[in-house]
């Protein structure tokens, strides 16, 4: 895991057989502005060379992206502390986020309710049914009945989607519930902290500290239903990652993070309505938690002490046993 204090960029523009090439890297350093850009420049050369004198197909221009989207390159987040070697930093929506190098954090999200109109999650289906009907009946006649017919159940489906309402299998709370009761019965040995989040449950593993690239870990995953981006930026950027402040537009903060993108770092002139935002957000989310403390389960004997330490710490930033409403 790598979350640099310090971040340049480079830049080499020549001319290579009469063209003129542009190539633009980013560096970064946790000594210093100068050691940033030395990287920078290194990896700039680096990157012209194997373009214009080996004749790679590489991107000119390294993007600036945030978390979800870097491939190779380091969590790019302002810190805003550091604990040992976990780093709590902003991501690029405004809210705070925990890094660890080895202590386990798993998401599980629900499938979540119907968003967006009824009637137009009604109407795809009933419009291919109208089409399809009318071909069989060979009248336009037949094709209304049976697209009548279709919105109608279609109608009736995603208005109880939409109050969150069972439709008669296991939901999916219950089914997250199942996998994490079996996950533990096949793993007795593990031993697990459950928290309830807005979206669904988050486990922290207490038992050992583990690798991201372990195949226990990828094995974990897999059991657990985790999501895929979540899982492979835990591989990519080799560390696990808890959200530990509210997503702003669940507490009233309906404005995105100054200047847009929020990806850092931000020229020194933007810092000030940054800060302004930060200030106005910090101050809406000290009414809420992250998540909630639910159960352990598992062999609660075992704790590993960098497990315990990751645990308190990511408990007091989430607010997990405040009773807050979770956001």
């Amino acid at each position: 895991m790598i979350v640099p204090q310090f971040w340049a960029e480079g830049r080499i523009q020549e001319r290579v057989a009469g063209k003129q090439i542009t190539v633009r890297r980013y560096g970064w350093s946790d000594e210093s502005p100068v050691a940033a850009q030395a990287h920078a420049d290194q990896r700039t050369r680096d990157a012209f060379d194997r373009i214009a004198h080996k004749g790679e197909d590489l991107e000119r221009r390294e993007r600036k992206l945030a978390y979800n989207g870097a491939e190779g390159v380091p969590i790019r987040e302002e810190i805003v502390e550091r604990q040992g070697d976990a780093v709590v930093t902003r991501n690029g929506y405004g809210a705070r986020c925990l890094n660890t190098p080895d202590v386990l954090f798993v998401d599980i999200d629900f499938e979540e309710p119907l968003r967006g109109s009824v009637f137009g999650f009604a109407l795809v289906p009933a419009l291919i049914a109208g089409v399809v009907g009318g071909w069989a009946a060979r009248t336009w006649l037949g094709g209304l009945i049976a697209g009548l017919i279709v919105f109608a159940v279609a109608w009736f489906i995603g208005q109880r989607k939409k109050r969150g309402e069972p439709s008669g299998n296991p939901s999916p709370e219950k089914r997250a519930a199942e996998r994490i009761a079996r996950f533990v019965h096949q793993h007795p040995d593990w031993h697990l902290r459950v928290y309830r989040t807005p979206a669904g449950f988050r486990l922290l593993a207490m038992h050992d500290v583990f690798n991201p690239s372990d195949t226990a870990v990828a094995d974990c995953f897999h059991a657990l239903g985790v999501d895929k981006v979540y899982a492979r930026m835990c591989r990519n950027q080799n560390c696990f990652r808890a959200r530990v402040s509210a997503k702003p537009w669940r507490i009233g903060i309906g404005d995105h993070i100054r200047p847009r993108p929020g990806v850092w770092p931000v020229s020194p002139d933007k810092l000030p309505v940054r800060d302004a935002w930060i200030s106005r957000y910090e101050k809406a989310a000290e009414g809420h938690a992250a998540c909630q403390y639910l159960e352990s389960v598992g062999n609660g004997a075992k704790v590993h002490p960098k497990a315990q330490a990751i645990q308190e710490l990511h408990d007091e930033r989430t607010r997990a046993l405040s009773g807050l409403p979770i956001a």
